[in-house]
């Protein structure tokens, strides 16, 4: 079913065709040609189609037509309806057809306009993206700090870790966006897709804020640096802080105005900002091998040293830093792996872009940091005066560091704070390279390129997940415009959102939180590629083969230690967070379906759980009631549904069923289009139940099939529910004895069987289809009134004119002028829909009487317990009655009260019946000789040959000789009626051992006059017969 808040454009991820074995694929009025392929290929005509990629694109695809193959039905009846081949089968279907909850381009074909759209290939739109991110502010200002405190080898270590988080992350990713066509969404869309709406909604929200804030932080990173230059010059505008400010909302204005003019222009200003940063990173590598200055040697610049490179191979730790507070500073300059995909929607071709820029660009930012890194730990001493008079006096001895060995003692750095070296100095790239201006300008190239960066993935994520409209109030942002359908509405909101964050200009406390949103993203990755690997679902099928499902679950724990490492309150509430809004998602359901591995787990669990239970016997104390409910559709006998329901609950199996009588062929398509539709109207009315329906020439037949093959292993139905049949007086000979039937096959098959009676009747389908003609009809009054309006409204001028709208009152009214037997027949069955509805309200005080006349195995003692087990039935009392001699009442009654306790049932009364064989008064007994008279045979009465006759002609009629041999089981049946109106006339309900009828020998016709009698003019009663095996114990 297609999410009605979807807006089809074509950055929408796919969607696809359910298929259904009903359809005939094809829709009225189309053309179908021929294909000589088919012909040439098995050289005479045929429906059957050879394959085709056509075949397997989605609806509305945007990549090309989509054609549909001849449906099962159409290869196996079509001659048999039109005796030859008349239609073929290429389709060309419209771009709205149903989907489940996935959409794509809806585009029309003939309206697009390729040339316009913008897309890039794998250098410009993922390696350009992802260098840019990953080449931070950290490249230029703190690397060589990294170094220094954690010397060659653990800085080393750190750069490598950092690399392998990302390596591992890039390659889960490279599997899941080979495993099928990727759309615009990036790790929103990745995750959603692999772990279902839940993860994917949870993280995208976070995500999507998380570059929204980074933005700002990456602008405010920028504004530093320029304020650090205005300081220099004294050229400061206000004060620092609000000189930040100011230089951040300015510069934002200007990276909004680059991104609305469209992704070309931001493409085009990322090109010239890595030109930039390239120049830059050359100025250092460069640097290095120019001899130094006397003033840079103070400074500790030394050119390349082995005695330096000895020194600073080992850590120095200071100031309370440790390993892991230097690659928690570090890490954050590793981000930035998902630049590319954040815009998947603007590639070419994501699956084979978004693999090879992601792992190039990884690859070249990792020796990039190791390279510079190596460059300035081998030329630049920890610690420096930067005062040229610090050299050695002759004879002097110096041992503090091995910039002794060049002719300086700065072992004043000992006991006094200096601002040089390493250690001390963040401006150490600018005092190595080349030319100390590139380098700030290198460091504005890096700021801004990931503010650019993301300032464009935040809004495209955002749109992705809004279009999938998962929060509902988010709708707004999911719309488009222009060629690119660019988010614009979502440029506004990011933009808002980092000035807001600028504006703060602390950002320190912030920067930890962000961290982590991006690493709960790499997590997720990391941890879809293992689940679906694990799921192994015949789907997952990755083209890029090169990944390993443990090495992406150790991914994913490597991505929760980090977080934990960077900062732990952070995590915490990263996962906080994210938890709130999985719980958010959960609870609302979103309507859709993407084939998450979520789905395969669940089926491959359930699968292992159901072969597991058939592996152990059943148990007494494990006993539930599971439930096969012949309610027909269960809209039209809800009681029946709710009392059944209220049964089985979450605990039992309650499989409501359907027979569809009548020729099978005839009713497959009914039969398909009910299992879907009763089966979300069970979903939409949180009933824990399935449907199931099956096509028979009568009634009986089709119920005894369902009785044989319901069910699956130890989950198989063990009591039969069915309403009573009402009209069994007036209905035809077969279609009581079918009804008699399914209760003796349900005996036959072992089964508890429970019929529940109304008095006022349980079937409120005629009702249902009244409603549905008055609504069909209230339709069409609206749209002839919007005509009549539209109609009057031409020519009026004028802002203020308003045709008038009626209300849904009047048009009920209105319609029900005209089809009075419709508004009638509503009001004729206000009683039967109460009394339908009336177990899914809460039931008030009162009693729950149940008759246990019969030891059937506990079934009638067990069900109504379960009943008060249940909020809706919690204030009702049980109250059991017994059957007993008069000289044993008390007897009776401690026997039947030591067992309760036993079973530990808790009744609030026990009433043993001793006058139960008495004789029915004679007002009921004519009664109940009034209701069998139009079925008796009165075979007494007449000649032996016409007595015969009238047998071969009506032999389902009730014969004296029955009507003698079961003089006391009838007279009971009234007898019980009697006392039951006597006793549990105001009872909430009334719960009865049902009589059985031996086969062969009581008529249908008796039998159900047995029951009417029983039950009659008594409140909701249920009849119950267990299958005389026990469901209750009192051994632990």
């Amino acid at each position: 079913m297609e999410n009605p808040g979807f807006e089809k454009s074509k950055d929408d991820p796919p969607q696809y065709e359910e298929t259904s074995f009903s359809s005939n694929g094809f829709k009225n009025g189309e053309h179908h040609d021929v294909r000589l392929s088919v012909v040439s290929a098995f050289g005479h005509n045929t429906l059957d189609r050879v394959p085709n990629i056509d075949f397997y694109r989605n609806a509305a695809s945007i990549s090309g037509h989509r054609a549909v193959r001849p449906s099962l039905q159409q290869l196996h009846n079509v001659f048999q309806k039109s005796g030859g081949l008349q239609n073929t089968v290429e389709e060309r279907e419209a771009g709205n057809s149903s989907t489940l909850g996935d959409v794509q381009s809806v585009i029309p074909l003939e309206g697009k306009d390729e040339g316009g759209v913008v897309k890039f290939g794998w250098i410009k739109g993922v390696l350009v993206r992802c260098m840019l991110n990953i080449w931070g502010v950290m490249l230029f200002i703190r690397l060589s700090w990294v170094f220094g405190q954690a010397g060659i080898g653990l800085g080393i270590v750190v750069v490598l870790l950092s690399v392998v988080v990302t390596s591992v992350t890039c390659l889960s990713m490279s599997a899941i966006c080979t495993n099928g066509v990727v759309r615009g969404g990036g790790a929103y869309y990745l995750i959603s897709r692999s772990l279902g709406p839940e993860f994917g909604g949870s993280i995208g929200l976070i995500f999507a804020f998380a570059n929204a804030v980074a933005v700002a932080m990456y602008v405010v990173g920028f504004a530093e640096t320029v304020v650090e230059l205005l300081k220099e010059n004294n050229a400061i505008i206000v004060d620092p802080v609000s000189d930040i400010r100011i230089i951040g909302c300015i510069t934002v204005v200007l990276l909004l105005g680059i991104t609305a003019a469209g992704m070309e222009w931001e493409a085009k200003a990322q090109i010239i900002l890595l030109v930039i940063l390239l120049v830059a990173i050359g100025n250092v590598f460069v640097g290095t091998v120019i001899p130094s200055t006397q003033d840079k040697r103070s400074k500790g610049f030394f050119n390349y040293q082995e005695s330096i490179a000895k020194e600073n191979f080992i850590p120095d730790f200071r100031d309370g830093e440790t390993f892991f507070s230097v690659f928690a500073i570090f890490f954050p300059a590793a981000t930035g792996i998902l630049a590319g995909a954040n815009i998947s929607g603007d590639l070419e071709d994501p699956q084979d872009a978004l693999p090879k820029g992601t792992l190039l660009a990884i690859f070249i930012t990792g020796i990039t940091y190791l390279g510079i890194a190596l460059c300035v730990s081998v030329t630049v001493v920890r610690d420096a005066t930067g005062n040229r008079n610090h050299t050695i006096t002759p004879g002097a001895s110096c041992n503090f560091s091995s910039a002794c060995d060049f002719g300086y003692d700065f072992s004043i750095c000992q006991t006094t704070k200096c601002n040089y070296g390493l250690m001390n100095n963040f401006q150490v790239m600018t005092l190595v390279s080349g030319f100390g201006p590139l380098i700030t300008a290198g460091t504005f190239s890096a700021t801004l390129s990931s503010a650019l960066a993301s300032l464009v993935s935040a809004p495209k994520v955002f749109q992705a997940l809004c279009k999938d409209n998962i929060y509902k109030g988010l709708q707004f942002f999911a719309k488009g415009h222009g060629k690119n359908n660019e988010p614009i509405r979502g440029y506004v909101l990011t933009f808002i959102i980092a000035v807001a964050f600028i504006l703060i200009a602390e950002l320190n406390t912030i920067a930890p939180i962000i961290s982590n949103f991006f690493l709960a993203s790499y997590a997720l990755i990391n941890f879809s590629c293992f689940h679906a690997s694990y799921a192994k679902s015949p789907g997952w099928r990755p083209a890029y083969k090169y990944y390993n499902m443990w090495l992406s679950l150790f991914g994913a724990v490597l991505c929760c230690g980090v977080m934990f490492v960077i900062n732990w309150w952070a995590a915490l509430l990263t996962y906080g967070i994210e938890f709130f809004l999985y719980i958010y998602v959960t609870v609302k359901k979103p309507d859709v379906n993407w084939g998450s591995s979520t789905q395969a787990v669940t089926f491959i669990n359930a699968v292992n759980n159901a072969l597991t239970l058939s592996g152990v016997d059943n148990h007494i104390k494990n006993f539930r009631p599971q439930c096969l409910v012949l309610t027909g559709s269960p809209r039209t006998r809800p009681a029946l549904l709710d009392i059944a329901h209220s049964f089985t609950k979450n605990y039992g199996l309650c499989l409501t069923c359907e027979v569809f009588v009548g020729q099978r062929d005839k009713n497959l398509q009914e039969i398909s289009a009910a299992v879907e539709q009763n089966q979300l109207w069970l979903n939409k009315h949180k009933r824990k139940a399935f449907y199931t329906a099956v096509a028979s020439d009568n009634l009986r037949d089709g119920a005894e099939t369902l009785l044989q093959a319901s069910g699956l292993g130890r989950m198989k139905p063990n009591t039969v529910m069915v309403g009573f049949k009402r009209d069994w007086r007036t209905a035809k000979p077969q279609d009581v004895q079918s009804y008699v039937g399914i209760l003796h096959d349900a005996f036959d098959f072992e089964q508890g069987t429970v019929i529940l009676r109304i008095s006022q009747g349980m079937d409120i389908s005629q009702i249902l289809k009244a409603e549905e003609e008055m609504e069909r009809l209230i339709l069409e009054q609206q749209a002839l009134e919007m005509e009549e309006d539209d109609f009057q409204m031409q020519g009026v001028k004028g802002f203020f004119r308003r045709p008038k709208k009626s209300s849904k009152k009047e048009l009920t009214s209105r319609v029900s002028l005209d089809i009075p037997q419709a508004s009638n027949l509503a009001k004729m069955n206000q009683r039967l829909v109460e009394a339908s509805s009336q177990f899914k309200k809460k039931q008030g005080k009162g009693t729950i009487d149940v008759w246990w006349l019969f030891d059937d195995g506990g079934l009638t003692l067990l069900l109504p317990h379960i009943l008060t087990t249940r909020k809706k039935w919690k204030d009702c009392r049980l109250r059991i009655f017994i059957a007993g001699q008069p000289e044993r009442i008390e007897q009776d009654k401690e026997e039947m009260q030591s067992l309760l306790k036993k079973f530990r049932i808790k009744c609030d009364d026990i009433k043993v019946i001793a006058d139960i064989n008495a004789r029915p008064s004679a007002e009921s007994w004519k009664a109940f000789k009034d209701m069998i008279e139009p079925f008796r045979l009165h075979e007494g009465s007449k000649e032996t040959t016409q007595a015969e006759a009238l047998k071969k002609e009506h032999p389902w009629k009730i014969t004296d000789a029955e009507l003698d041999a079961f003089e006391e089981k009838t007279n009971l049946q009234v007898r019980l009626n009697e006392l039951l109106q006597e006793s549990s006339r105001a009872a909430k309900l009334v719960l009865v051992s049902m009589p059985i009828a031996r086969k062969g020998s009581v008529s249908d016709h008796l039998y159900m006059a047995w029951l009417d009698a029983l039950t009659k003019n008594l409140p909701p009663t249920v009849l119950i017969r267990g299958n005389h095996k026990s469901v209750l114990t009192f051994y632990s």
